[in-house]
C-alpha cells in the first residue's frame, strides 16, 4: 500500500509519518534523502534520527540521495521473500520526496534538458511503488501554496513538485494532508464526477 503525506513545512507530517508507520508495522526502513551539506541540515538529521530513536519503534536507517528507486525495488525484493517466509513486513517510509526531487533537479541543471529528466526520474520512482508489495509512506511538500519563486528554477521545482505530488496521490492508497499538526485522509473525501449530467 502506497500512502502519501504531505503539508507545509513544520506542519508535522515527518512526525505523524513516523507515528503511522508504527501503527502499520513491528519495524520501519527509513529512507533519507537530504544531503547534510551545511551544519543546520546536520541538525536537522540529527534531530530527526534522534526522535526516531526515542520512539521506541525498530527503524533500520538508509541514507540515499537519489537512487530511490533502486532502494525501493532492493527492499520489495526482500519483502517478497519475507512474505515466502511468512515473516512480518517492515514499513518503509521515505522523508521527503521534495529533497529527492531537489537533488535531482541540481543534478541535471546544466544539462540540454533538466527538466525531461527530472520527469523521466518520477516516472522511474512510480514504476518502482506501484511494484512494490509492502507499505509505503511517502512525506511530501506542498510548495504550490507559497509565493511565485523568483528565478526560472524555482519555478521548474515548484511545477516538477506539484505534478509529482498529484501523480503519486493518483497511486496512492491513502493521502493525507498535515496542518498545524493535525492530519486529514483526503482520498476518502475525493469528490468524484458522475456520467449523469442529470442526477
Amino acid at each position: 500500500m502506497v500512502i502519501l503525506v504531505t503539508g507545509g513545512a513544520r506542519s508535522g507530517k515527518s512526525s505523524f509519518a513516523e507515528q503511522y508507520a508504527a501503527h502499520l508495522g513491528s519495524s520501519g526502513i527509513y529512507i533519507a534523502t537530504a544531503q547534510a551539506l551545511d551544519e543546520e541540515m546536520c541538525v536537522r538529521a540529527d534531530r530527526h534520527r534522534e526522535r526516531r530513536e526515542l520512539s521506541g519503534f525498530n527503524w533500520e536507517t538508509i541514507e540515499e540521495s537519489y537512487d530511490l528507486c533502486g532502494v525501493l525495488s532492493k527492499k520489495s525484493d526482500q519483502s517478497d521473500q519475507s512474505m515466502q517466509s511468512q515473516q512480518a513486513l517492515p514499513v518503509i517510509l521515505v522523508d521527503c520526496l521534495t529533497l529527492w526531487l531537489s537533488n535531482w533537479l541540481l543534478h541535471y541543471e546544466h544539462g540540454d534538458d533538466p527538466e525531461g529528466c527530472v520527469r523521466g526520474e518520477v516516472d522511474r520512482l512510480i514504476a518502482a511503488l506501484s511494484a512494490a508489495q509492502c507499505h509505503i509512506i511517502l512525506v511530501t511538500n506542498e510548495v504550490g501554496d507559497s509565493v511565485v519563486p523568483e528565478y526560472p528554477l524555482g519555478r521548474m521545482f515548484r511545477d516538477l513538485a506539484g505534478t509529482m505530488n498529484q501523480r503519486i496521490a493518483s497511486i496512492s492508497q491513502q493521502v493525507f494532508l498535515v496542518t498545524a499538526g493535525i492530519p486529514i485522509e483526503l482520498k476518502s473525501k475525493q469528490f468524484h464526477f458522475t456520467s449523469d449530467r442529470n442526477g
